[in-house]
């Protein structure tokens, strides 16, 4: 067995995805110094990093990899980020907040979203964001870190807005301090086995590097996993059909607000990311509905302060890879497919691909249905996310353009069509453990779009309206309070986690 083991690691491609794989291999790898893992990458070959927001799970990654995440935040200018805030998606001067948290509190056993429904059918009860910590810490500009109740829980998570650009620099000198060996060079031929694997890859320096297992972070390219193996793209366009962004920093005139900020513009959506030296500044659009230039000249009529260097403008194609893992390639980041950033996944699939690949490693010895259970479960999981996302413009409430009914009137993948018919005559929320978004997440979205839930459990009707409309506004009273004394997100910073000197 031991004489199977992988001992050699290649990884095509730096940035974010790649810096991230060489850094869990590093760690994952620390007790066997006969492996040896290699990441190429080419300083002629910008990388995309767009993406400067996340999820939660980004804290399980560093700590993972016992990284103090203090450090981590000065050294990648970070901000906190509770959620995100969606503006006009249900129409014009519409707002609503998707927290990393859950709603409301249960009563008497029975889950608080249905006594809610109960009393918005009425009229009396508020909107769903006035009974979440999270959504009134982000009102008011404010953030603490969560502290755990006494039956173990938080009451919110959170995560980073922070530069991608440092993120990678900040993982590539973490990871070849540990024994992971950088090499600067341009990918030029690929070299397969005669059983269909990957032998080596030629650098434009006449080098080859040969390896065991390759990790393909190449970006759109897919250089190994789609050029040279020829895996397939399966194109997801139909439902996503924005294809194009832009994406242009500009200087920080307003305190950093703890959360993404995406609106909804005529033909796609802007985002606006604060760090701490500055705000990322993007725009996502279908280039069927509106130019290059309108989409800049929108973006641009909208950042807060002077803009920083040039915009910088991608072009894709929403799907995703037929197969993630093929031969001895894995996928990770653009390679393997792309989502838009709607809801600041993107690194969050990177994570979820290294946990599939480390939870399952593979050996020098071809184990094909060991590829087989992890590419379906990833497809499952990336499925799960694009439904999602497409959820937010199925939903949307801007009639009367073109793009947004287009996207309103849309067929459906099946999963999602019979999930929305499941909410609007049950109420029923996705249950599917592997689904990234659980319920509060669904129930943000589908009370942020206008949706309400056509049935509520019976035993929230076994309460007294009046005594359950005094509860509920005390709860969103008591929320609301303990909000407003959290401090200023800018003063938290500036307290604890401050980079030494803006830049």
């Amino acid at each position: 067995m031991e004489q199977s083991r992988l001992q050699h690691i290649v990884i095509a491609g730096g940035g974010t995805a790649g810096w991230m794989a060489a850094a869990m291999f590093a760690r994952f790898f620390q007790r066997n110094p006969a492996a040896t893992i290699t990441l190429v990458e080419s300083e002629d070959i910008p990388t995309v990093g767009v993406g400067e927001a996340t999820v939660p799970q980004i804290l399980d990654f560093i700590r993972r990899l016992g990284i103090d995440e203090i450090e981590f935040i000065r050294a990648t200018h970070a901000t906190y980020k509770l959620g995100i805030r969606f503006d006009g998606w249900s129409g014009e001067g519409s707002s609503f907040f998707h927290p990393f948290a859950d709603f409301g509190l249960s009563l008497l056993g029975t889950p608080f979203r249905h006594h809610w429904t109960r009393l918005r059918k009425s009229g009396t009860a508020g909107p769903l964001d006035e009974y979440c910590l999270a959504s009134r810490m982000a009102e008011h500009g404010t953030f603490a870190l969560p502290t755990r109740s006494k039956s173990g829980s938080y009451a919110f998570n959170y995560a980073f807005h922070f530069d991608a650009s440092l993120v990678a620099a900040y993982l590539r000198d973490w990871a070849t301090a540990r024994r992971v060996e950088r090499v600067a060079g341009t990918i030029v031929a690929v070299e397969r086995a005669p059983d269909g694997d990957v032998k080596g890859v030629t650098l434009d320096d006449g080098r080859t590097l040969t390896g065991d297992m390759f990790i393909d972070c190449s970006g759109f390219r897919g250089l190994l996993i789609e050029q040279a193996l020829e895996t397939g793209f399966e194109d997801w366009s139909h439902w996503l059909p924005c294809d194009r962004a832009i994406a242009v920093p500009c200087e920080s005139r307003l305190a950093p607000a703890p959360y993404t900020r995406s609106l909804a513009v005529d033909a796609g959506w802007q985002w606006r990311i604060p760090l701490q030296h500055r705000v990322g500044n993007g725009q996502v659009y279908c280039s069927q509905y509106v130019t290059d230039e309108q989409a800049l000249a929108q973006l641009l009529a909208n950042v807060e302060g002077p803009v920083l260097g040039q915009p910088r403008q991608l072009r894709f194609t929403a799907g995703i890879r037929r197969k993630i893992w093929s031969h001895n390639v894995f996928s990770l980041g653009l390679a393997s497919g792309f989502l838009e950033p709607l809801e600041s996944t993107s690194i969050y699939l990177v994570q979820k691909g290294l946990s599939a690949l480390l939870a399952s490693f593979p050996t020098r010895e071809a184990l094909p249905a060991i590829r087989d259970v992890v590419n379906a479960e990833q497809r499952a999981h990336w499925e799960h996310v694009r439904d999602f996302i497409i959820l937010h413009y199925a939903l949307n409430r801007r009639h009367g353009e073109p793009f947004w009914d287009r996207c309103r009137t849309m067929d459906l993948p099946d999963t999602l069509a019979t999930q929305i018919e499941r909410f609007r005559s049950a109420g029923v929320l996705p249950a599917d453990p592997t689904d990234f978004f659980r319920d509060s997440s669904w129930l943000a979205l589908f009370s942020g779009l206008g949706e309400l839930a056509g049935w509520h459990h019976p035993a929230a009707d076994d309460h007294d309206a009046e005594a359950l409309n005094a509860e509920l506004s005390n709860m969103a009273a008591a929320m609301d309070s303990a909000a407003r004394k959290a401090p200023l997100h800018a003063d938290f910073i500036a307290r604890n986690c401050a980079i030494a000197a803006r830049v």
